[in-house]
């Protein structure tokens, strides 16, 4: 919903007047972005990118003249020779007036990349918690929050979904396949609960728990002495994030959510590769 909302004001300033659609058609070698990347150029704006730097600004300008009736409906860029762009490789673009009648077919993308979006759930809405969903507002995610503390979700950053239970656990049987499932509750039995309902699945992106590995090992020894296949802990992460010095919510969550787009690409990564 965050790039559908960007969409609506950029759609808003062209007056009427529409944009072009531009796309990369072609990506050989070490680019910016591949051929699932496309943005929007009007007479004085964009929405979207596709990589930035040199190659942006020529496919702006390209854009432009296009709209303007003096340029080409497709640029060849060799990123090294062409532009000194140090990437290398080679991008094809192709440049297609959008005007206000055909909006409708750039907001169905826009709503279908916000669709794809895989989704994050977060159990536990503390100090760490509300951090990490912060973080990962700012990414192409879908950030959940579970709590049982009803003035602790309250606190949850505008934009993620909240979800008040007494029994966090329930939740996982319906998310996504996909998703990133990551625990940081107040109460140790609880975190045991919820990662033993996860690690059922064989579903999911990631699986982590925050703590020590003092606080692992205790789960383990728990959920093998419980029942647990032992085979299925090599899929937790715990402790999550990196080990740094500083501990401050925010520092922990830049790290972890690092570490979530991580996981999250390399599960889309994987499925691609078993389709193909």
């Amino acid at each position: 919903m965050r790039r559908l909302a960007a969409y609506e004001d950029f759609s808003q300033e062209t007056g009427g007047a529409g944009f072009v659609l531009v796309r990369v058609v072609e990506a050989k070698g070490s680019t910016p972005r591949d051929t699932d990347a496309w943005m929007l150029v009007s007479t004085s704006a964009t929405f979207g990118t596709i990589g930035g730097g040199r190659l942006e600004l020529e496919a702006i300008d390209q854009a432009r003249a296009v709209f303007a009736g003096t340029g080409a409906a497709s640029l060849a860029l060799p990123l090294g020779p062409a532009i000194g762009q140090c990437c290398g490789g080679h991008v094809t673009l192709s440049f297609e007036i959008m005007p206000p009648a055909r909006f409708n077919e750039t907001r169905a993308m826009v709503e279908a990349e916000d669709a794809s979006d895989p989704e994050v759930w977060l159990f536990g809405g503390g100090h760490v918690g509300r951090a990490l969903a912060a973080a990962l507002l700012l990414l192409p995610v879908k950030v959940h929050v579970a709590e049982t503390r009803e003035d602790e979700l309250a606190l949850t950053p505008a934009g993620a979904d909240r979800h008040l239970t007494a029994l966090p656990e329930s939740l996982v049987e319906s998310i996504a396949p996909g998703s990133a499932v990551i625990v940081l509750t107040h109460d140790h039995a609880l975190d045991f609960l919820i990662v033993s309902a996860a690690l059922a699945r064989d579903d999911l992106a990631q699986v982590g728990m925050i703590g020590s590995d003092t606080k692992r090992m205790t789960f383990e020894h728990q959920y093998v002495r419980e029942g647990g296949d032992r085979t299925r802990l090599s899929k937790l992460t715990c402790p999550i994030g990196r080990k740094v010095a500083d501990k401050r919510p925010e520092v922990i969550a830049a790290t972890v959510a690092a570490d979530i787009i991580a996981a999250l690409a390399d599960w889309r990564e994987a499925r691609r590769q078993d389709a193909s």
